[in-house]
């Protein structure tokens, strides 16, 4: 489980509201929560702080392709990166670990996948929200009691 003693974290996301939720999640494993609103601020921030963890909104850039994305794992190479993302194609999941995220989580189901989603990549595993994994990568479910 990651711990504070995480140095820096970056939250970018256009929406003050989740950035606001989610900050005081991120308080409790980092020491430093940076949170920024568009990708030139993502960018630059990343350059100059060096964090642990980036925490971006896919639709931060409105470009189609990922090319922040790509810019953010080679200015960064040791930081985790986490996507987050209202879409819920598999196909979307599988461009953005193929661009270097290390963790794809779906918005509206960031309250169960963060926390857990942060742990798997601050210890060197790939995440991606439950919902979006195929069927065989599903935890298996416990047996039923048989009454």
């Amino acid at each position: 489980m990651a711990t504070k003693h995480q140095r820096c974290v970056i939250l970018a996301d256009r929406h003050h509201g989740l950035t606001e939720g989610v900050r005081g999640l991120l308080e409790t494993m980092f020491s430093t929560v940076i949170m920024v609103a568009d990708q030139a601020s993502l960018l630059e921030s990343a350059r100059r702080l060096e964090p642990s963890a980036v925490i971006a909104d896919l639709s931060l850039s409105r470009a189609e392709n990922l090319g922040w994305l790509k810019q953010l794992r080679i200015s960064c190479p040791n930081a985790k990166l986490i996507v987050l993302s209202v879409h819920d194609e598999r196909s979307v999941c599988a461009r953005v670990i193929e661009a270097g995220a290390d963790g794809f989580i779906l918005k509206r189901a960031i309250a169960s996948d963060l926390l857990p989603g942060l742990d798997a990549v601050m210890d060197g595993e790939q995440y991606v929200s439950p919902a979006l994994r195929p069927r065989s990568q599903s935890p298996p479910q416990k047996p039923q009691p048989s009454s």
